[in-house]
């Protein structure tokens, strides 16, 4: 317990040191900070609330991190990492809107990690994750109430997403300001209808290649009905589900939780499409690898004729590299990757033109 105060205690004489990311830090790192994460705690005095509050932001910002890079599984296995343990991967913090009391804290934590700290411990643990940001997606949230579509005006659907909009996320969210200029370009029943053309000009103003238009309906004092279709980042969104707030909470609770729900496919279907294409290229460069070599001897009548040779043997399918260890006026030595056996190999080249037989121990390889 002593040890435990003074540890807290010297992160506090830390923290100012602590309180400022640079701009180039923030844009080449955007995934690695968590923002403005709430704290409101109290302790036997003001100093101890805060320690508890800057280690309980720590906790939270470091969870919503994994599950950003790698998902809600990675998260529950990191759920039990130490305190100590994630004050290690701090770059810096920032405290806004700070309250303080006699006994209670108040404020807004913003966590930024050290990414080669953080991407050490998630390969340490075997786990797969993603530290690409998706471009991001300009989100139109449409209220469809009783009086009809609205979407510039303050509604349940409209707060619910800006609230939850993240610019740090995995897929950043951004909702348009709704000013004038946004009126004049876009109606809130042509964002219902889909116009290509008035999406396409706000997407223009917003300079976002994706826009989606969000619906919500009123089901009830306490539930919504969800709808969002579009291209994202990921791939295709196609959903509609009813949400239903929590027993004795209102409908602003039931347009979070599908806003959370909306957020989560879209982060989903951008790390699944991410960890597709590592897990492609991991297996060509193991392929790469286990490639045969084999040296293989090219005779040719002329420069032009090497040439065209050349160009037939690299574009074979099998062939993963072709290396030219010696030419002269008559013949090259070359060296062959290929992952194919020396008869798949032969029908290879034969299909693309090429002759390919053992002479005395030695490969020669001919034009037909």
């Amino acid at each position: 317990m002593v040890l435990c105060t003074a540890l807290l205690a010297l992160a506090l004489l830390l923290a100012p040191t602590l309180l400022r990311a640079t701009p180039a830090w923030a844009k080449e790192h955007a995934l690695f900070q968590v923002d403005a994460i709430p704290v409101d705690e109290t302790a036997a005095d003001a100093t101890q609330a805060k320690m508890k509050a800057i280690l309980g932001a720590q906790r939270k910002a470091f969870l919503k991190l994994v599950r950003r890079l790698a998902g809600p599984e990675a998260e529950r296995r990191l759920a039990k990492l130490s305190d100590r343990d994630i004050g290690r991967l701090l770059s810096s913090l920032s405290i806004a809107d700070e309250q303080t009391g006699p006994t209670r804290y108040i404020a807004r934590i913003t966590v930024r990690f050290n990414p080669g700290k953080v991407t050490r411990l998630l390969r340490g643990r075997g786990i797969a994750f993603v530290t690409r940001q998706a471009p991001p997606v300009l989100v139109l949230p449409v209220w469809e109430g009783p009086e009809g579509p609205v979407l510039w005006d303050d509604n349940p659907w409209l707060k619910a997403w800006r609230k939850l909009a993240d610019e740090h996320a995995l897929v950043p969210v951004i909702i348009p300001a709704g000013d004038d200029v946004d009126r004049n370009t876009l109606t809130p029943r042509e964002a219902m209808d889909g116009d290509e053309a008035a999406l396409q000009a706000l997407g223009l103003r917003y300079e976002k290649d994706y826009v989606l238009v969000a619906i919500a309906r009123p089901r009830g004092e306490n539930a919504v009905q969800a709808a969002m279709i579009g291209k994202s980042p990921g791939g295709r969104i196609a959903f509609d589900k009813t949400y239903q707030a929590p027993e004795g909470e209102r409908m602003d609770a039931a347009a979070e939780q599908a806003v959370r729900r909306f957020i989560a496919v879209m982060t989903q279907k951008w790390r699944n499409k991410l960890l597709k294409k590592m897990r492609e290229e991991r297996q060509r460069r193991q392929q790469a690898r286990a490639a045969q070599r084999m040296t293989v001897i090219v005779p040719f009548g002329s420069l032009r004729e090497w040439q065209l040779l050349r160009a037939r043997l690299s574009t074979t399918p099998g062939i993963s590299g072709v290396d030219v260890r010696s030419l002269s006026g008559t013949h090259a030595v070359v060296m062959i990757a290929t992952t194919l056996p020396p008869d798949a190999l032969r029908q290879a080249l034969a299909r693309s033109g090429l002759d390919l037989r053992n002479n005395g121990g030695r490969w020669y390889l001919r034009a037909w």
